[in-house]
């Protein structure tokens, strides 16, 4: 009886053990975040790209915040960048693919003006936003370099959501036909950068 308790005992604790992530597993998961951020960084200049060729026909009142969110983007962008290559980390293998995608999205939604573009930026936001505080409770305490990376752009990406937000007043059509399919592909395009 002693001897299945102790085996039991110690198979628990080499469980434990075994499924505990060293500090090295988290400066591995804080690189691939950072990575996959980075990428998520390249689409969103590659939207506000797409969107201010577009917003020149349809909405040329919006190029200037465009250009200026694009401008931010780019800032966060080199955030990651200095982060990663700090730790000798290459870019994430979705970096192309966001920016493609990112600049499709953005020349389909500037084609149909404020409303769009504003519903784009404020479901996209609401994703990253939404990824970014996980990910800080994830790191928190195990990567503290990338958690400093990340709160660096927290309040920035929020201020897009929120003044994109407030040109939504009264347009319901956008944000129910983009939202959904914003979110999913930002989704998966965040899964694909942590699982390729």
């Amino acid at each position: 009886m002693f001897n299945d308790v102790g085996s039991s005992a110690v198979f628990g604790m080499r469980e434990r053990q075994e499924n505990r992530i060293e500090p090295a597993d988290h400066t591995d998961l804080g690189s691939r975040i950072l990575k996959v951020n980075h990428a998520g960084e390249n689409g969103a200049i590659h939207i506000y790209a797409g969107q201010i060729v577009m917003a020149r026909l349809t909405a040329p009142s919006m190029v200037a915040e465009l250009r200026e969110f694009k401008a931010l983007e780019e800032k966060h962008r080199a955030i990651f960048q200095e982060e990663l290559d700090r730790r000798g980390k290459p870019r994430c293998k979705s970096f192309w693919l966001c920016a493609a995608g990112g600049y499709v999205l953005g020349l389909v939604t500037g084609l149909f003006g404020r409303p769009a573009i504003a519903a784009t930026t404020v479901a996209v936001e609401h994703v990253v936003l939404r990824h970014l505080e996980h990910q800080l409770e994830l790191l928190a305490g195990r990567d503290e370099p990338a958690v400093r990376a990340i709160r660096k752009i927290v309040a920035e990406e929020q201020q897009h959501h929120d003044h994109s937000a407030s040109h939504l007043a009264g347009s319901r059509l956008w944000p129910k036909l983009l939202t959904p399919v914003v979110v999913a592909s930002t989704e998966s395009v965040i899964w694909l950068g942590m699982h390729l």
